[in-house]
C-alpha cells in the first residue's frame, strides 16, 4: 500500500514489485485485487497523471507518451481517455516553446540543417510530423 501511495502505479510496475519480493502467484493477485478495491491501485488513474506529467514537466509529445503506456502494458481505451488530459492550445504552444528554445541552442548557419536538426528534435520529443513540419516552417523561414 505504501509503494502505491507514494505515486500512482501501473499494475505492471506492483506485479513486478511483487515478484521482486518472491511472492507466490496467488499472493500477487491477491494483493492487487486488495489495492484495486482499497482505491490504491488505478489504471485510469495511473495514466492520466503519466500523462500530465510527462507532457507538462517533460514536455513530451503525444506519440511518446503513448509509447510509453503501451510498453507499461495500458489499454488501448485507456489511453486514449488519458490523452484527453492534453489541451490543443497547450500542446501547440508547447511545440512552439520546444522549437524556439531549440533554435536559440542551435548554432549552425545552413538554414536546411537547422531545420533538419529542429525537425529531428522534435520527433524525438514524440510530436506528431505535420505539427512539427507547420513549426518549423513557420519558426524558420525558408
Amino acid at each position: 500500500m505504501q509503494f502505491c501511495a507514494y505515486r500512482d502505479r501501473s499494475h505492471k510496475e506492483v506485479e513486478k514489485k511483487l515478484k521482486a519480493m518472491n511472492m507466490i502467484p496467488a499472493a500477487r493477485e491477491h494483493i492487487i485485487i486488495k489495492l484495486m478495491e482499497e482505491g490504491f491501485l488505478n489504471e485510469e488513474r495511473f495514466a492520466r497523471s503519466f500523462v500530465r506529467g510527462k507532457f507538462r514537466i517533460k514536455k513530451w509529445g503525444r506519440i511518446k507518451i503513448k509509447q510509453e503506456l503501451k510498453k507499461r502494458e495500458i489499454s488501448t481505451p485507456i489511453i486514449k481517455l488519458a490523452l484527453t488530459e492534453i489541451k490543443e492550445t497547450e500542446y501547440y504552444e508547447s511545440l512552439e516553446q520546444l522549437a524556439e528554445k531549440k533554435l536559440a541552442l542551435t548554432k549552425e548557419s545552413d538554414t536546411f540543417k537547422r531545420k533538419q536538426k529542429l525537425i529531428s528534435y522534435l520527433a524525438q520529443k514524440g510530436y506528431e510530423s505535420n505539427l512539427v513540419y507547420e513549426v518549423v516552417n513557420n519558426s524558420i523561414p525558408t
